[in-house]
């Protein structure tokens, strides 16, 4: 080979060299393209996985008292819980046969709101709506618009349309109407491969065992571990906790009035399966509550086959609420209150008509917080869902919160407000009198009268006044002073208006000019504390506590703080909020404590106490009556309001005691609420709230007693129920809630 050709076949050689060089790049550059800037596409178009993700329901957070003890908290329990993905082919009726065979073996049920009997003999079914219910009503009438049927389809349409949609035409009757209900509430529970149907819930660990023992022939069905509402302090304030419960489908789809529909809680990240507070503190704080879920995803390849299950973000659980009551005083006064109304029906009430219910409210005077709020009778919070239909139809009304939501004439009570009015605007002064010859006579078709205990005829002062509770005296200053005034000095002091604590309270009514029935002699009538006046025990504990601050309202709260659930750290305190004031003019809250210490002085109870209570009674009369002879007399109520001690006032109380008589009737009670918060403070009260060894003052009371140690006198038992009723007395009558209503829903 010449030079020449030599020549030519190096170039020839670097050419092919060059060409596979700038073939073996561009290989490269189209793997490294391939498996690291799109390696992740390809590989999940080589496998064609799916990532299925699913909701793990967050702990709840604790309710608990002032001193950390819980009062509603979260415990483990367990569901059955149906995953679509994880069933893949398997026959879902013969599944959920062998399910219901097992849950019924371990005395379970399962989830079905089908409101459809099993079939009778000929093989007719009938709806199982109750027809006074309007929550069974709107819930059959929803399952038919669900089904596509009129709303005057019977319950054999239904059935035949659930056999026909979910091909159950082979199965027997009985069983038909069982996957029928099913079926139905998987249609609910918009039951997917990315929605779970939860079948059973709370099941017990024995059937918790079985459904794992034949796991093999369950794919599919899992135990899921849940958190359920426990209350572990379950007679501690159940009216004001509330409840929790499923998402309704009313809350879940909203349809405004112009037809658009909107999925507000899917918005908030709720599931349709989801437990939600519906009342109470329950409702009021659910944001703080409720937690934040966690998600485990479940990723299935093309062939269907589960490749991995991962929890990608771990649950957190909600907050702790802490409360401004101490367990230990709630139950005292509880204890307290359903004593000393056994004590009046024992040694007054001795007829016929009882004493049956009652209300007493006490709150921390520094702040406005709520130390008790008992309602009397009441009802435990474990047993609700059980015994709901036992508490609705009792006649006493055991769900009723007649601490916030009980409206009640308050008497004699009022007569504080309309003494500060009077003072404050100059109307009066300490040595001002109006002479009391126990009829007012300023009207001439109208004359009411008054008896006084312990004063007689003749000049009264408004200390005086105040502690005999002269009616006279408050006709005359009412009169001049008008309602117009002394309602907005009512209004400053906490009555007839929301006193701000965080769940549903009344709002109670001031008697007006703008009243329907209102005439002249309706001032005066209003200015002893009837008329159309109604108010709330909390109002009434609330008004004490403003007055014990010489016109200084702060807003009434339960809660105290939001804690931290894993670390206690507090992230949130509720301070002393001022509503509203009263300027302390000169010597206008000495006066009303100079009357109101008066008429402590008045009731052996009080007046011996170590303490300085200062307290105002009331008898507000009912529309019940009853004759004696020939004379025909109301039934009253017991009400009370009370601050103390006088040289450093801590608490304030509102008591009511419906059908009890004379409000010097509540002495006992109040001493014995003042015992057990200085037990409190001193370290002697017990858990149960007892206190040590010590006789509580209606403990003490012999049971064949005939008459207490103190007598009424300055109680208002006269005072308040000399009223004419044609002038416009509203009594007790807007007191109660209607027989068989969930006031926990109001």
């Amino acid at each position: 080979m010449n030079q020449e050709e030599r020549k030519t076949a190096i170039r020839r050689m670097r050419v092919l060299v060059a060409a596979a060089c700038i073939l073996m790049l561009l290989y490269g550059l189209r793997l490294i393209f391939l498996q690291l800037v799109n390696g992740d596409d390809f590989k999940s178009q080589a496998t064609n996985t799916t990532d299925y993700k699913f909701t793990v329901t967050a702990a709840r957070g604790d309710i608990v008292d002032s001193r950390g003890e819980r009062i509603a908290t979260s415990v483990t329990g367990y569901n059955v819980v149906l995953n679509k993905l994880l069933m893949g082919d398997e026959d879902l009726d013969g599944m959920l046969q062998k399910i219901v065979e097992l849950l019924r073996a371990n005395g379970e049920s399962w989830n079905d709101t089908l409101l459809i009997s099993q079939p009778d003999a000929a093989g007719n079914y009938t709806f199982t709506a109750e027809e006074g219910s309007t929550k069974d009503q709107k819930a059959l009438a929803a399952m038919k618009d669900n089904l596509g049927l009129q709303q005057y389809a019977t319950a054999n349409d239904v059935m035949e349309k659930l056999v026909e949609d979910y091909d159950l035409a082979s199965y027997p009757l009985s069983w038909q109407r069982t996957l029928g209900g099913i079926h139905y509430e998987m249609q609910l529970q918009a039951f997917s491969n990315v929605n779970n149907f939860i079948m059973a819930e709370n099941v017990s660990e024995a059937t918790v065992a079985t459904i794992k023992e034949h796991s093999l022939s369950l794919p599919g069905v899992e135990i899921v571990e849940t958190s359920t509402r426990s209350y572990e302090q379950s007679t501690v304030l159940p009216h004001v906790l509330g409840r929790v419960g499923k998402i309704t489908a009313e809350k879940w789809k909203v349809t405004d009035e112009n037809g658009q529909t909107t999925y507000p809680l899917r918005e908030k990240g709720y599931n349709m399966n989801d437990i939600i507070g519906i009342s109470g503190l329950e409702s009021a704080y659910e944001d703080e509550l409720r937690g934040k879920d966690g998600v485990e995803t479940i990723t299935r390849n093309s062939d269907g086959v589960i490749v991995d299950t991962a929890l990608t973000t771990v649950p957190e659980p909600g907050h702790t609420v802490q409360l401004t009551i101490d367990s230990r005083f709630q139950k005292a006064v509880d204890k307290a209150l359903a004593e000393n109304i056994d004590m009046i029906n024992r040694v007054y009430n001795t007829g016929s008509m009882k004493a049956a219910a009652g209300a007493a409210v006490v709150l921390d005077v520094k702040d406005g917080s709520v130390l008790a709020a008992s309602n009397y009778p009441s009802f435990d919070q474990n047993l609700y869902a059980t015994q709901y239909s036992e508490y609705s139809a009792d006649e006493s009304l055991p769900l009723f919160n007649r601490a916030l939501q009980g409206l009640y004439t308050p008497g004699s009570t009022f007569k504080p407000a309309v003494a500060i009015a009077a003072l404050d605007t100059g109307l009066i002064n300490r040595y001002s009198t109006v002479n009391c010859t126990r009829v007012y006579t300023y009207y001439k078709d109208y004359r009411p009268k008054c008896t006084q205990h312990g004063h007689g005829n003749g000049p009264i002062d408004v200390v005086n006044a105040i502690k005999w509770s002269c009616n006279i005296f408050f006709y005359d200053v009412g009169r001049r002073l008008t309602s117009d005034v002394y309602d907005a000095y009512a209004y400053k002091l906490g009555l007839g208006q929301r006193t701000g604590v965080e769940v549903s309270e009344a709002t109670g009514h001031l008697t007006t000019k703008n009243d329907s029935n209102y005439m002249e002699s309706l001032d005066i009538q209003a200015a002893i504390g009837q008329g159309n006046t109604v108010v709330t025990p909390v109002q009434l504990a609330t008004y004490a506590a403003t007055i014990a601050n010489r016109g200084t309202r702060y807003r009434t709260h339960f809660v105290k703080a939001i804690l931290d659930s894993n670390t206690g750290e507090v992230l949130q305190e509720t301070q002393p909020e001022v509503m509203d004031m009263i300027e302390d003019k000169g010597e206008t809250f000495d006066l009303i404590q100079q009357g109101m210490i008066g008429v402590s002085q008045t009731i052996s109870a009080l007046a011996n106490y170590p303490y300085t209570i200062a307290c105002k009674t009331g008898t507000p009369q009912r529309s019940e009556g009853y004759y004696s002879g020939s004379s025909y007399r109301h039934y009253t109520n017991t009400m009370m309001i009370a601050y103390g001690p006088t040289e450093d006032a801590q608490i304030a109380i509102g008591i009511v005691v419906e059908y009890g008589g004379g409000g010097a009737r509540a002495g006992n009670l109040m001493a014995d609420i003042f015992n057990a918060y200085f037990a409190m403070q001193d370290g002697t009260l017990n858990e149960d709230g007892t206190i040590g060894k010590q006789e509580t003052a209606a403990d003490s009371t012999p049971a064949d007693q005939t008459a207490p140690a103190q007598t009424e006198t300055g109680a208002d038992a006269a005072a308040d129920t000399a009223t004419d009723p044609a002038a416009g007395t509203t009594d007790a009558a807007q007191e109660t809630a209607p027989a068989g209503q969930d006031a926990l829903d109001n």
